[in-house]
Order: C-alpha cells, then sequence, then structure tokens
C-alpha cells in the first residue's frame, strides 16, 4: 500500500511540475517570418496544455485558389530551451523558444537567429533582423 502511495505522489508531483512550468496555459498566434509569396503567408500558433504537452501548428490559405492547408503537431513537453517543430506537410522544421511574451526562431542549440526574412518592411534596410514574434491571445 505504501509503494502504490508513493507512486501516486510522484506521478501528481510530475503533472504539478508540468504544469507550473510552461509559461501559460492556453493558445497564442505569432508570426516570425514576413511572407511575400502568393501562397499566402502560413498563421502559426501554439498551444500549451496543462499538462505541459505543446503544440504547434498552421494554417495557409492559397491567395490564388483559395486552398486550405492546416496541420498540428505535439512537440511535447514544454522545454525553455529550445523545441523542435517538424511540419509534414510542407517538410519544415522550425527550432523555437518561447516565454509567456515572445517566441523565438532558434537553431538546433537555442541561439536565436537573425535573417532578412525576419524583417518586417520598415527594417529591410538594416538587411538582418532579430527573428521573433509577440505572442497574440
Amino acid at each position: 500500500m505504501k509503494k502504490a502511495f508513493s507512486i501516486f505522489i510522484l506521478c501528481i508531483s510530475i503533472v504539478s511540475y508540468a504544469q507550473s512550468n510552461a509559461p501559460f496555459i492556453g493558445k497564442r498566434d505569432f508570426n516570425i517570418m514576413e511572407g511575400y509569396s502568393g501562397t499566402g503567408t502560413p498563421a502559426y500558433y501554439l498551444d500549451v496544455k496543462k499538462n505541459g504537452d505543446v503544440y504547434f501548428g498552421f494554417v495557409q490559405i492559397n491567395q490564388a485558389s483559395g486552398e486550405e492547408t492546416k496541420e498540428e503537431i505535439n512537440a511535447g513537453k514544454y522545454n525553455p530551451k529550445v523545441m523542435k517543430v517538424h511540419f509534414k506537410t510542407n517538410d519544415e522544421t522550425l527550432y523555437l523558444k518561447f516565454d509567456k511574451e515572445k517566441i523565438y526562431l532558434t537553431d538546433e542549440k537555442g541561439n536565436i537567429q537573425k535573417s532578412e526574412d525576419c524583417c518586417s518592411v520598415s527594417e529591410t534596410e538594416s538587411g538582418s533582423c532579430t527573428c521573433d514574434s509577440a505572442l497574440y491571445q
């Protein structure tokens, strides 16, 4: 009986830690890369569940045909250093990290990337911008 109770307490502790580890619970939208093509810019989002699981997804509407493409994947438990996200639909792999207010495009080690693809129209003269985005509710 003591063993079963100990295992139960351990499970509760793990679930509690996963819940408190993430900076928020719920769904947030973001836009790190500026879009320029006629296929439409994907609208990305992340959804942090109460158990600490993080889902990333996107919805993209082709501006020419009106065709909608979407995908959502479970990227695992929240990791503040870096999370690997692989979208099979577009064969796209992203490395991301996020806090309560922002999300960052990183390399495999969690270093925040800089790229001209991340510049807004007003920043294009600078040539290289930090790849980040506010998280919108």
